[in-house]
């Protein structure tokens, strides 16, 4: 999928502002450093990090070319993690750090089964070219820093529970269930949706209940049934982010309409 420099901008400005209510959900894959709060410093230090990730996946699909016994495909997991990058754009740009995963388990998959090399380089090269769009996203996001436009990194969870404030936070956290589970973490991110809708929607359903019951319903439906199943039958990533593309579509109604409620208060009061 081809990302315009604008509409990637636009993006990652909104992913970064918001990144800040899920902060204590990012430590799951460990600590977070302070460079991710000061991204422009280490611009140079993450180009490198995606220069040795390239050179470290290819090794193992050239390890995969030469009948290497000993290869074992975790390290390309390991790889990934070592690098203070993961960091900088799990907490940056969320769509894209779900996609390099996605692009870690198609290579892995595609050795662990014994595809053909041809397929498998496919593979790789599609998990090269996120890992670039990534690299783009976080400088993108370290303008945005520089100029003051997006929140620090909190290790704090902000929990908002009313206006149209939840709605954002809800879109977010429904980014990261795409990402939890391209990471394999199922578990993970179908308790992620289980608590998104337990402690961000159910906030919000009687204002919205007033306005468009039916959308009410379509939604808790997707929280309590879509979503779920699409994360337990192991549809795929793609099949997951579409079910949330279609949720965020909703939840965007759904925020017009919370807008609507908190101007009538202001104008009665």
């Amino acid at each position: 999928m081809t990302i315009t420099l604008k509409k990637m901008g636009a993006l990652v400005l909104a992913s970064a502002v918001t990144f800040s209510m899920l902060s204590s959900q990012a430590l799951a894959n460990g600590s977070i450093g302070d460079h991710v709060n000061n991204l422009h410093a280490h611009i140079g230090e993450y180009t490198e990090e995606v220069h040795w990730l390239e050179s470290k996946f290819g090794s193992v699909v050239d390890a995969y070319e030469a009948k290497d016994k000993s290869l074992k495909t975790d390290a390309l997991i390991e790889y990934w993690e070592e690098v203070d990058f993961h960091s900088a754009i799990e907490t940056q740009y969320v769509p894209i750090y779900a996609s390099i995963w996605q692009g870690i388990y198609g290579v892995k998959v595609a050795i662990d089964e014994g595809k053909p090399v041809a397929d498998v380089r496919v593979e790789q090269e599609k998990l090269n070219h996120a890992l670039w769009q990534a690299l783009g996203a976080v400088k993108l996001a370290s303008q945005y820093q520089k100029k003051g436009l997006v929140n620090k990194v909190q290790t704090t969870e902000k929990e908002p529970t009313t206006g149209p404030e939840v709605i954002d936070d809800i879109k977010t956290r429904l980014d990261r269930v795409v990402a939890k589970y391209a990471e394999q973490l199922h578990e993970v991110a179908t308790t992620l949706v289980h608590d998104t809708y337990l402690q961000r929607f159910e906030g919000v359903e009687g204002d919205l209940i007033a306005k468009d019951a039916a959308l009410v319903e379509d939604l808790e439906k997707d929280f309590n049934v879509t979503l779920p199943q699409a994360i337990s039958k192991d549809t795929g990533v793609d099949a997951v982010r579409k079910v949330v593309e279609s949720m965020q579509a909703k939840l965007d109604r759904a925020r017009a309409l919370l807008v609507e409620v908190e101007q009538s208060r202001k104008d009665v009061f």
